[in-house]
């Protein structure tokens, strides 16, 4: 049963290992497939998995007219920040401080488009389905990992200025370094004045989104070399939502 459909999208949440392994086919072909990510274990057979993905929910938008997989992400709620450490997240960051956080929360990750769906529909009926699930939950904080591409920090060094400039996370909910190899920009590029112009365009759109509901980052980003990527933090206070985007968000 979809959860509401638009134009010729429809959502709903996955119900069934199939469902499930059509998310994994999707998140391969757009993660790993050409990617230079590391290929074994479910990779093999054209899968993006891990043990989490039994753990989450898996939002699917679908094409109404035939079926096909536009875009997918899973949702992974946590009661409160007790259970931040069995989270994709805390794999890469040491979240301690987000431990005491009282309120519902959830773990989105593994966005993908088709590369076949670039209408801007997609997006806007993809947010609109994660605005509906934070709300019927109560969830008071969204949060996961914003990822650029490859692992060359050079090509997005106005991007990070800005970052570091306007959206680093509160000092109380401040995640620290737990990978092995990070790029601790914050620091590296504390003289750095940015380039707006040009660190939104080297912006990854969800991140850029996120940012745009008051989102806020972490002051490093991992180097995540089985993915290829180089990716940071990013948690967004539901409450904090300015309210003309939270409307334009419902609205879709």
């Amino acid at each position: 049963m979809p959860m509401f459909s638009r134009g010729r999208y429809g959502v709903r949440l996955a119900s069934s290992p199939e469902d499930v392994e059509a998310a994994q086919r999707l998140r391969f072909a757009t993660f790993i497939d050409g990617s230079g990510a590391a290929v074994d274990g479910p990779r093999a057979e054209g899968r993006d998995a891990d043990d989490l993905d039994p753990l989450c929910d898996h939002m699917l938008i679908e094409d109404r007219r035939t079926g096909a997989l536009a875009c997918c992400f899973r949702l992974l709620p946590l009661q409160n920040g007790s259970e931040i450490a069995r989270t994709y997240s805390a794999r890469y960051y040491d979240l301690s401080a987000l431990a005491d956080y009282p309120e519902r929360m959830v773990e989105m990750g593994r966005f993908c488009v088709h590369p076949d769906y670039r209408d801007p529909d997609v997006l806007r009926v993809a947010w609109g389905a994660m605005t509906r699930y934070v709300e019927d939950r109560g969830v008071g904080m969204l949060f996961g990992c914003s990822s650029f591409k490859g692992t060359d920090a050079d090509a997005y060094m106005d991007a990070f200025a800005l970052l570091k400039e306007k959206h680093l996370a509160p000092t109380r909910w401040l995640p620290r370094v737990k990978a092995p190899k990070v790029f601790r920009y914050a620091k590296q590029l504390r003289l750095r004045r940015p380039d707006v112009k040009l660190a939104n365009l080297r912006m990854p759109p969800l991140l850029r989104t996120y940012l745009m509901m008051g989102g806020w980052v972490s002051d490093h980003a991992v180097i995540d070399n089985d993915l290829n990527t180089l990716h940071v933090f990013t948690g967004v206070e539901i409450a904090r939502v300015p309210p003309s985007r939270a409307r334009l968000l419902r609205g879709a």
